[in-house]
């Protein structure tokens, strides 16, 4: 009989590099980063079980917040930091470790929803993630205006409500659709928080009429879609090894399209290098008639996608000891696997290329 962990090795996929034009940054201040966000975490026992702090220890929320923000003080990229510290626990140790239902993600959800809303109201209900929510939303009052404040919130209910979804398909022995796990995924993933963080941590505005140009909306979907795919690419073998979860991009197509795993994954990492092309060309047209508001907003998008990149290629998070390795210097390519400019053929994204101008 075949062992579990030996069926699992045998679904494991080697290594892919990845494609992307943005250069390399990081901010200077990245330990300090680090030994802060590290210090309150510990104090606020998101977790109980010790195996899961220390593996929460050893993510690097400095290196993932100075990689993909190096721009900002060192006060409100700490507060970056502690929300990436927040989410990362909430998503192991409720979402995806823990056999949540969607009753109860909806239950836990709805309090975090109301511990960012209404902040100062208190409840003695919060649970250990709704009470440290709270505590940074009260804080984040001091960096950001009324309007970020409310699309934080905004932002906060994209998230939450991607999670109750997610969790409802752990409960079904079949996979989503392509279309709706694509929706699904860029929700739960936490990127619609952290990209409404850029210009708070940057300290400067975004105009809401340029927030609500189907370009500009575009990109910022764009974004939470690249580090979703980017993270189903090199996370695939560590959650298939810890939870034996198979709700990833490379699954979803082979159910979609009838293949196997290393064909799903050679259309996955297509699709992935169109949309990342896609962003290039639709950012270069953002960005020549920006003003340093949306031209910043524009740049923390692409800095985010890379800067994700630079912090998993090292993260001891995503490591699996059988697992396949990437190859020294092999975890970027210099050309994209499919540089096409037409629509890929999703409907939920498809919307993005019409924001390209003609020609």
């Amino acid at each position: 009989m075949t062992c579990v962990s030996e069926k699992i090795s045998v679904q494991q996929l080697p290594a892919v590099p990845f494609y992307c034009p943005v250069p390399s940054a990081r901010h200077p201040s990245v330990d300090v980063l680090n030994d802060l966000t590290v210090r309150w975490m510990l104090k606020q026992r998101l977790d109980t079980d010790e195996r899961q702090l220390k593996r929460l220890a050893i993510c690097d929320f400095g290196g993932l917040t100075a990689s993909t923000m190096p721009y900002g003080q060192l006060e409100p990229l700490t507060l970056m930091a502690k929300f990436h510290a927040v989410l990362f626990s909430l998503d192991d140790g409720v979402c995806d470790e823990s056999g949540a239902t969607a009753d109860l993600l909806a239950q836990e959800t709805s309090r975090i929803m109301r511990a960012v809303e209404a902040p100062a109201a208190g409840s003695a209900g919060d649970s250990p993630h709704a009470a440290a929510l709270r505590g940074l939303r009260l804080e984040l009052e001091r960096f950001a205006s009324p309007g970020q404040l409310h699309r934080m919130t905004d932002a906060m209910r994209v998230y939450t409500s991607g999670l109750v979804w997610e969790a409802s398909w752990r409960r079904n022995p079949r996979l989503p659709s392509l279309d709706d796990y694509i929706t699904l995924w860029m929700r739960a993933i936490g990127m619609a928080p952290s990209t409404a963080m850029i210009e708070i941590v940057g300290g400067f505005s975004v105009a809401d009429e340029d927030m609500q140009d189907p370009r500009v909306r575009a990109l910022t979907e764009i974004t939470w879609t690249l580090v979703s795919w980017d993270n189903d690419l090199y996370s695939r073998n560590k959650e298939l090894m810890r939870a034996d979860d198979n709700l990833n991009l490379i699954d979803v197509i082979c159910q979609e399209q009838d293949c196997d795993p290393h064909h799903a994954l050679v259309r996955a990492v297509a699709m992935r290098d169109r949309v990342m092309v896609l962003f290039d060309r639709l950012a270069g047209q953002v960005l020549k008639e920006a003003d340093d508001g949306l031209r910043r907003y524009v740049e923390g998008l692409g800095q985010f996608v890379r800067g994700h990149l630079d912090w998993a290629s090292s993260c001891p998070r995503y490591a699996v000891p059988s697992g396949p390795k990437a190859t020294p210097g092999g975890w970027w390519k210099q050309q994209p696997a499919d540089d096409s400019a037409e629509p890929l053929p999703i409907p939920t994204i498809a919307w993005w290329w019409d924001q390209l101008d003609a020609g």
